[in-house]
């Protein structure tokens, strides 16, 4: 199985991987990548990628699918490798291309095939942006929203929302719709208020390596007051990796910078952090094997 898209190789900055760090005492996990996406001057393999993740303490990946050729990769990595799990959806800003092209419905009908797997443990990434996507797209960006809200029911697993620019549209939509018993807001970017709404709605809020940014302020507060039993964390690779390393490759295995980071922000011990994110990640998708 080859990775199937070339992010950035060669453009001038320094583009390795970073060394592996430390482990932590406690095996951890990285609840989103995209470990499909070949970056930097030495692309890693999927294999390689889990080899550095094993060194570093981290023994399992929940790698996401953003439209049918990545989710289809993700399920295919995920029945292959005991130590991937998968999540699949039409990411929203693809939700208005499939509709152009007429294909919307039949790019949901291979997501609901593919979330069937029994390796397939959560619909993602799906949501809303207005970053990206103007208002004539998003009437097809709501329509997918919904659909991967029914199927994330539908088969039972979480589901993994992008929220971009869309915080109070994500969350009426939740509330309206009604939510997945297991909901997680990827890569969270919203403020210490809807951090406590999430947590008052019993969501799941995932860090990724841009709270450790100098600007991230609004990530640091909402950490601060999310219930532990709702943190998750994730590497979003190839993309924000954390400092000291940032605009480098990101990579599943750096995950333990990230939860070090956040260990510091809550005054707690670096390892008993790691252990309840660990717990918080299996209860959300499952064992790995």
């Amino acid at each position: 199985m080859s990775a199937y898209v070339t992010q950035r190789r060669g453009d001038g900055r320094d583009l390795r991987y970073p060394e592996v760090p430390q482990p932590l005492e406690v095996a951890l996990y990285d609840n989103h990548a995209h470990l499909e996406i070949l970056d930097g001057d030495e692309p890693l393999s999927l294999d390689e990628h889990l080899e550095r993740a094993a060194a570093a303490g981290v023994i399992g990946v929940v790698n996401a699918g953003g439209d049918i050729e990545s989710s289809r990769w993700c399920a295919e990595a995920a029945e292959r490798h005991p130590r991937v799990l998968a999540a699949v959806a039409i990411h929203p800003n693809d939700a208005p291309l499939y509709e152009q092209a007429g294909k919307l419905d039949e790019a949901l009908s291979v997501i609901d095939e593919l979330a069937a797997r029994p390796r397939v443990r959560a619909i993602g990434e799906t949501g809303l942006d207005f970053f990206r996507t103007d208002e004539a797209g998003q009437p097809a960006q709501f329509r997918s929203f919904e659909a991967h809200i029914a199927m994330a029911k539908k088969h039972g697993i979480a589901m993994q929302i992008h929220d971009r620019d869309a915080h109070r549209a994500v969350l009426d939509t939740l509330s309206r719709v009604g939510a997945p018993e297991r909901t997680v807001f990827h890569c969270y970017s919203g403020d210490e208020a809807m951090a406590r709404e999430c947590a008052d709605a019993g969501y799941y809020l995932s860090f990724a390596g841009n709270i450790t940014f100098k600007n991230a302020q609004n990530l640091r507060d909402s950490l601060k007051v999310t219930p532990l039993e709702r943190i998750l964390v994730e590497t979003d690779a190839p993309f924000l990796t954390p400092v000291p390393y940032r605009g480098r490759p990101n990579a599943s295995y750096l995950v333990p910078i990230t939860v070090r980071f956040m260990a510091t922000e809550l005054d707690m011990d670096e390892n008993e952090l790691a252990a309840q994110i660990a717990e918080n990640t299996l209860r959300v998708y499952g064992d790995f094997e």
